[in-house]
């Protein structure tokens, strides 16, 4: 609807033939001429008038009012969206599908409450790139399944900062705290060849298994297959403790010769004892490639002391077995692959009977074609006694 002029104040001509082709419009949805919505309009406001208690021409202005505060609020939040698009900020949906631009700002406690309980919460987030940091990333509908899961209703029971979640809208509502107090954002993945002439074309791009790398959306809007990225870290005391111990060790060290007679003593034997440790190891790998080398022209294949030392085994896996013959990496695989495949229990019995009845079908069709084959195929006349 065109919006309405103020009282005392006539519209404009523009108005006018707005509104009457929007009367026009209406009419014809409901299969009315404009005289007869017109009428049917008259009465049905008059019934509303009564209704609220005041006269026709009293409720009318109401309506008017009503209008031009509308169209006024509508073009404020116009502008505001394009003054926060031209800035670059990062905007939230909110009620009845508004852009609500986010504003930087002290977040709400309510929203901090909500991020720490979903921080707790296995919502199967991945890390990913946002401007050269890693970050958590996870997915609305996760978000939306936790905050509508009994557990929620527990902490909301407990925590009165949480807001009550009774369904879906609720849970969107709730959730749309975090993206307006800056504490998760919606990302998407970002081509790194982007406004760049250097990137192969769209059709040639092969997906590349790894992190994604990730941009900011303008538009904060609440979608179950969307992603969202955490702002929020949560709180720093671990980081805070990691930092004063690393602090802590750095001034232990510098102050050395400060220390007692008697630390300074056992240090030393420590660290001659780690030395030696290293030393036995580098021994030990040089001593392991003489033998092999050795064993490999005097022993064939080859004998190796410690085989896995160097595999990606654990500690004490490496050091097992002691000594171990060399061999191929085609046999290595082909242990593996039998390995694998190797029945156990009632399913071995089973393979080794369907291989012993296809073993048998495959040798009698042999002999079939076999004696087909031999078989002579030429007439001949078979002479008969006669009685």
């Amino acid at each position: 609807m065109a919006a309405a002029p103020p009282q005392g104040q006539q519209p404009s001509p523009q108005q006018t033939a707005a509104m009457q082709q929007q009367i026009a419009a209406e009419a014809e949805k409901r299969g009315m001429t404009p005289l007869q919505f017109q009428q049917w309009q008259r009465h049905h406001i008059e019934f509303e008038a009564r209704k609220a208690g005041i006269t026709y021409e009293q409720y009318v202005t109401k309506l008017k009012q009503q209008v031009f505060e509308n169209h006024q609020r509508q073009q404020q939040m116009a502008a505001q969206q394009q003054a926060a698009q031209q800035s670059g900020q990062p905007q939230a949906q909110g009620q009845g599908g508004q852009q609500v631009p986010i504003n930087p700002g002290a977040p709400d406690p309510k929203a901090i409450a909500v991020a720490k309980w979903l921080r707790g919460q296995d919502l199967k987030t991945r890390t990913c790139i946002l401007n050269g940091q890693r970050k958590d990333m996870f997915r609305v509908k996760r978000a939306l399944r936790a905050l509508q899961s009994p557990a929620y209703k527990t902490a909301c029971a407990k925590n009165p900062l949480l807001t009550p979640v009774t369904d879906m809208a609720s849970a969107s509502e709730t959730f749309k705290l975090l993206p307006l107090s800056l504490l998760a954002l919606r990302v998407s993945k970002s081509d790194p060849h982007e406004g760049h002439n250097h990137g192969p074309p769209a059709k040639q791009q092969k997906r590349v298994k790894g992190l994604w790398t990730v941009k900011i959306e303008q538009q904060q809007e609440v979608l179950e297959d969307l992603h969202y990225v955490w702002l929020y870290e949560g709180p720093q005391w671990k980081q805070k403790m990691y930092a004063a111990g690393a602090l802590v060790l750095i001034m232990a060290v510098v102050m050395f010769p400060l220390w007692p007679v008697t630390l300074r003593i056992g240090v030393w034997y420590l660290s001659m004892g780690a030395l030696g440790l290293i030393g036995l190891f580098f021994a030990m790998a040089i001593f392991r490639a003489i033998l092999f080398a050795v064993t490999y022209f005097a022993v064939p294949p080859g004998l190796w002391l410690y085989p896995n030392l160097f595999e990606d085994v654990g500690f004490f896996d490496s050091f097992r077995p002691v000594w171990g013959w060399q061999e191929d990496k085609k046999k290595k695989k082909s242990k593996k692959g039998s390995g694998n495949a190797a029945p156990t229990g009632e399913k071995a019995t089973a393979a080794a009977a369907q291989a012993k009845s296809t073993g048998s079908s495959l040798a009698a069709a042999k002999s079939t074609a076999s004696d087909v084959k031999n078989r002579n195929l030429k007439p001949r006349v078979e002479e008969v006694e006669e009685d």
